[in-house]
């Protein structure tokens, strides 16, 4: 537990990195995306994260806001990231869990000054949302 709550209060406390919520109905979508090498060496060999110049990741969380204390829910997450040039990218999401905290997240490569445009669709309670956003990565030097 300790080690999950070291990696998101590292995410969410860059900058560059702001957490980002969609509502969705009774959903609420929180998301980032992120450089792989933020994470230290660490937590990223704790969860099976490969650090490298050129990997990010997408991190959502879907919460129930119709439930007393809104939730963490386990939602099926499907998504692609599309370059300018019309290559796709397809996301392949794994479920952490750590108490009452569920954590969805995907790895992908990208090149400097890449910018992507992300659709992810949201499977939860037999009804699909899909959340889309679009973010600039760049290879750490």
């Amino acid at each position: 537990m300790k080690a999950l709550f070291s990696l998101l209060l590292l995410v969410f406390s860059l900058p560059s990195t702001a957490e980002q919520l969609k509502r969705f109905g009774d959903l609420e979508v929180h998301y980032s995306s992120f450089a792989s090498t933020f994470l230290t060496p660490d937590i990223a060999s704790h969860y099976k994260i490969q650090r490298s110049r050129y990997g990010a990741l997408v991190n959502i969380s879907v919460f129930d806001t119709s439930k007393e204390g809104k939730p963490a829910v386990s939602a099926q997450l499907t998504g692609t990231a599309r370059n300018i040039l019309g290559q796709q990218k397809t996301l392949t999401f794994r479920e952490i869990k750590e108490g009452k905290s569920i954590y969805s997240i995907a790895q992908f490569k990208h090149t400097n000054d890449e910018t992507l445009d992300f659709k992810i669709n949201i499977f939860y309670n037999g009804k699909k949302e899909t959340l889309t956003f679009k973010q600039t990565f760049f290879v750490d030097k």
